[in-house]
Formats: C-alpha cells, structure tokens, sequence
C-alpha cells in the first residue's frame, strides 16, 4: 500500500513532535491530534500540517482525525486513571481503516508473549513507580498493558514499538531491535527520542513488522554495536 496520507495521535509532546518532522521530510500529509490547551506546540509546522484539537481517547475525535489515512501513528499515554490509553487505542482500532498500518508507542514493561526477561531493578522500578502514580491518580500503567492487550488481539495491521529509556541528542540513526527485552543487544537500554521517532514513522511501510512487538534500543550504544545482526 502506498503510503500518503497518516495520522499521528498525541502530536503535541516531544515523541510526537518529530513524528511529525520525519513525517514530513517523507513527503507525507499529516493530520495531527493533541490536546486544545496543547495546540500552541505545534506552530513551527503551521500550515504545513491539519490539527484536530480534542482528548485522544475521545471516539468523535479519532474517527475524524483517521478518516482516509494510510497510516496511524499512536503515542499510549497512560494518564490518569481513567483508561485514557485503553480510550485511545480501542478508538483507533475501531476507526482506522481496515488496511492501514497502525503504530503503538509504549515502554518495555509491555510484554506479548510473557517471554521477555527483566533486571529485579527493573521490576522493582515498574513497580514501585505504577503503584505511586495510581496513588496520587497521575498514571496508570496496568491502563497501557490493558491498551496493548487489545492491539495484539485485534486483526488489524499493528505494530507496538516498545522503547527503552528514552534521551535527548542528535539523530544516531534507526535503532535495532529484537523480539524480547532481556536480549543481549538491548542491554544498553537506551534510544535517542528522535530515533524512537525515526523508528515509528519507518514501521509504517515496513510489512515485516506487522503484527510485531519490537523492543528497540540505540543503534550506537555499546550493546548494539557489539551484537549487531540483520533485521
């Protein structure tokens, strides 16, 4: 399918933002959602791009912003406590057109098949941090697991992009991945944001992706370079 026309959902915030350069530098029209009160942080692409201002798990919002898009590009945020991740996917899912190619961003705590292996530090971090921010009803990660759930049951075209820790940098290039956190070349648990970025908008015409969970890392960190392999 050729690929024109994409959507990128939760456009305002930085992983969203250079969605929607390296959208652009691609030649493709970009149709971004984010918040009203956001709406401001997408000047520098002003007249270049269509924004929907709204919620991103608002159901109106969605099937407006997906209409005619080859491809949809989705940031799950687990704000709140108010299933704002599970909103936003079910309604992209049930909007999107049959044969488009749909990307999920999340972390690696996501898992698909239950084979992926964590550092106890790791754990313990998820833990922690997931039962402070439902707490003071800020985040909810079981929120993100319940969202990606329905993306892997789903029959749709998917692909659920799963970043390490995430910095700030110059563009180091696409990032390598591999089918389980715990693989040797993920150990550097790192990726540029840009790169996250870079890799989200390329898993749009990439088919050798669908119905794939990649966990990504830096394409120049110590562990990809000393395990690098073909993907």
């Amino acid at each position: 399918m050729t690929m024109s026309k994409v959507c990128i959902v939760g456009a305002s915030g930085k992983l969203g933002r250079y969605m929607v350069q390296h959208a652009l530098d691609r030649g493709y029209q970009v149709v971004g959602v984010c918040r009203e009160g956001s709406v401001d942080k997408l000047d520098a692409f002003k007249g270049r791009i269509t924004i929907i201002p709204g919620a991103t798990n608002d159901d109106e919002i969605i099937k407006e912003a997906v209409a005619g898009c080859d491809g949809v590009l989705t940031v799950l945020v687990p704000w709140g406590i108010l299933h704002y991740s599970t909103g936003t996917a079910q309604a992209v899912l049930d909007h999107a057109r049959p044969d488009a190619r749909l990307i999920f961003s999340c972390g690696w705590h996501i898992t698909r098949d239950g084979k992926d292996v964590y550092s106890i530090t790791f754990k313990t971090l998820v833990k922690v941090f997931g039962w402070i921010a439902r707490l003071v009803r800020l985040v909810d990660i079981d929120d993100q697991v319940e969202a990606c759930r329905r993306v892997f049951a789903s029959d749709t075209r998917w692909t659920v992009v799963r970043g390490s820790d995430l910095e700030e940098g110059e563009s180091q290039g696409l990032p390598v991945w591999s089918h389980h956190v715990g693989d040797p070349i993920l150990k550097s648990n790192i990726t540029r944001r840009v790169d996250f970025a870079l890799f989200m908008v390329e898993a749009l015409e990439n088919d050798g992706l669908i119905q794939e969970a990649p966990a990504i890392v830096g394409c120049d960190t110590p562990s990809a370079i000393a395990h690098a392999v073909n993907k």
